[in-house]
C-alpha cells in the first residue's frame, strides 16, 4: 500500500464527525483511509494490524483479490432489479450457499439483524402452520447475555441495558434463560414454543464458549419437543472458529441457520437464512421481502465467499492458527490476562481490572499498530482475518504483552 493523500488530519476528520453524525459509536481515535490483507492504514500513512477483521465481516481480509474481482466483475453487468425479477446470479449462490451450509433453502437478506428477524418471523409462521400453536400464542426462547442485533424487536430479548433503556416499549414472545444451561432451556420449552434461539458461541458477550454437549443437547431437546432450533452463526460462522459453522464442533445439523458479515466479503452487506425445506417453505409471495436481498451484486460477492470455503483452506488455516493464538494468550495467564476463551481464530480476553478497562488496553495497543476492541468491562475482543500470517499473529501477541507488562 502507498501512504494516502487526504487534506485532512485523522484530529480534524474525528472532530468533524461530532456535529454531524449520530453518537451511536464510540470508535477508537484512528481513521482509515487504505487497506489491504490485515493491515489498514489511516489517513497519515500509520500502519495497523487489523485484530478485529469487522467483527468477522472481514474472515478473507480487506480487498480480497477474488472477491474483489467478482463485485468488479458484476458491476459492469447488472446490480439491482429487486425481486420483482429473477436475475441470473442468484440461483446459483443459493444452491452452493444449501450446499456449503448442509440445508435445502435459502432466504436471502442484506444485514445480520435482517436475518435474525427474518429467522423470527419464520419461526412463527412455522409454529402456526406446521406446528398448530394457536394464533399469536408463539414463543421463542433465547439466551441471557446474547447479542443478536439492534431492531426493537431484537433488543426486546437482550439482557443488555445499554440496549434496551430507552427503547420500548418491547416486543413480547420471548423468554430468556442462561446460557448453557440445558435444565433451564428444558425448563422454559412447552408446547407455545416456536424455536430455540442461540447462538453457538456467544461473541458480544466476551466469546463465550459452552461447554461441551451442550449445542448437541439443545439439537436433542427442540427435537423432542417439537420446536426448531434456529443458531445465530453471524459472527461465529463461515471459516471463523476453524469449522464453515461453529455447531460443527458438535456435529450438529440446526434447523434453520442464520448468516451474515463474512459472507458479504467485507464488500457488500449481505446475510442469509438458510434451512430445512419444511421450514423455509412456509414462507409463501407477500409474506416477507427485501428490495436489496438476493441482489445480483450481492450474489456474485456471496458466490465467490462460497467459492473460498468450499475447498476448507480457510477453516483449516483458522484451526491451525487458533493453536498459536491459544498457545500465545495461555502464556499472557498470570501476566496480565486472568482469563480468556478462544475456539479458531477468535478469543475474547480478559485483563486484570487493575491494568485498566478494555477500552484503555485496546488504545494502547492501537497505539502500538494494533487493532483490538473491548467488549464489556476489561474484556476485548480478538478476531483477525483468516489470511493473517502466524508471524503477524504472534506480533500482535507481542504487542498484547508489552502493553500489559507496561502497566503491570
Amino acid at each position: 500500500m502507498t501512504a494516502p493523500t487526504h487534506p485532512r488530519t485523522s484530529d480534524e476528520l474525528i472532530r468533524a464527525e461530532e456535529p454531524v453524525l449520530a453518537h451511536n459509536y464510540h470508535p477508537l481515535p484512528v481513521v482509515v483511509a487504505r487497506a489491504e490483507g490485515a493491515w489498514v492504514e489511516d489517513v497519515e500513512g500509520r500502519r495497523y494490524l487489523d485484530m478485529l477483521a469487522g467483527y468477522s465481516a472481514l474472515n478473507f481480509g480487506h480487498r480480497h483479490p477474488a472477491l474483489v474481482e467478482a463485485a468488479h466483475r458484476q458491476l459492469d453487468r447488472l446490480t439491482l432489479t429487486s425481486r420483482a425479477f429473477h436475475n441470473d446470479r442468484l440461483a446459483g449462490f443459493a444452491e452452493r450457499l444449501a450446499a456449503l451450509t448442509g440445508q435445502d433453502m435459502v432466504l436471502p437478506m442484506n444485514t445480520g439483524a435482517e436475518a435474525v428477524e427474518s429467522g423470527i418471523k419464520l419461526a412463527r409462521k412455522w409454529a402456526y402452520d406446521v406446528k398448530g400453536v394457536p394464533a399469536d400464542r408463539a414463543t421463542i426462547v433465547v439466551a441471557a447475555d446474547n447479542f443478536h442485533g439492534r431492531t426493537t424487536t431484537i433488543v426486546s430479548f437482550s439482557t443488555d441495558e445499554t440496549a434496551r433503556s430507552g427503547f420500548g416499549p418491547f416486543t413480547p414472545g420471548f423468554r430468556v434463560v442462561p446460557y448453557n444451561d440445558l435444565a433451564a432451556l428444558e425448563a422454559a420449552v412447552d408446547e407455545t414454543t416456536a424455536a430455540v434461539l442461540i447462538e453457538p458461541i456467544q461473541g458480544e458477550a466476551g466469546v463465550n464458549i459452552p461447554d461441551d454437549g451442550y449445542l448437541a443437547g439443545v439439537r436433542e431437546l427442540t427435537r423432542r419437543a417439537g420446536c426448531l432450533f434456529v443458531a445465530d452463526e453471524i459472527q461465529s460462522g463461515l471459516g471463523r472458529t476453524g469449522h464453515t459453522l461453529a455447531v460443527q464442533h458438535e456435529d450438529v445439523v440446526p434447523d434453520v441457520v442464520l448468516l451474515g458479515k463474512a459472507l458479504g466479503g467485507g464488500i457488500v452487506p449481505v446475510s442469509a437464512v438458510v434451512g430445512r425445506r419444511e421450514v423455509l417453505g412456509v414462507l409463501h409471495p407477500g409474506e416477507h421481502g427485501s428490495t436489496f436481498g438476493g441482489n445480483p451484486l450481492a450474489a456474485a460477492v456471496g458466490t465467490a465467499v462460497v467459492e473460498l470455503l468450499e475447498t476448507g483452506a480457510f477453516q483449516r488455516r483458522a484451526a491451525e492458527l487458533g493453536e498459536v493464538l491459544r498457545d500465545g494468550l495461555a502464556a499472557l495467564v498470570g501476566r496480565g490476562v486472568v482469563g480468556f476463551r478462544s475456539r479458531g481464530l477468535w478469543a475474547g480476553v480478559d485483563v486484570d481490572p487493575a491494568l485498566g478497562t478494555g477500552r484503555a488496553v485496546s488504545e494502547r495497543l492501537m497505539r502500538e499498530g494494533i487493532l483490538a476492541k473491548d467488549t464489556h468491562g476489561s474484556t476485548i475482543r480478538l478476531a483477525p482475518p483468516l489470511t493473517i500470517t502466524a508471524d503477524e499473529l504472534t506480533s500482535a501477541l507481542a504487542s498484547l504483552e508489552k502493553v500489559l507488562a507496561a502497566d503491570a
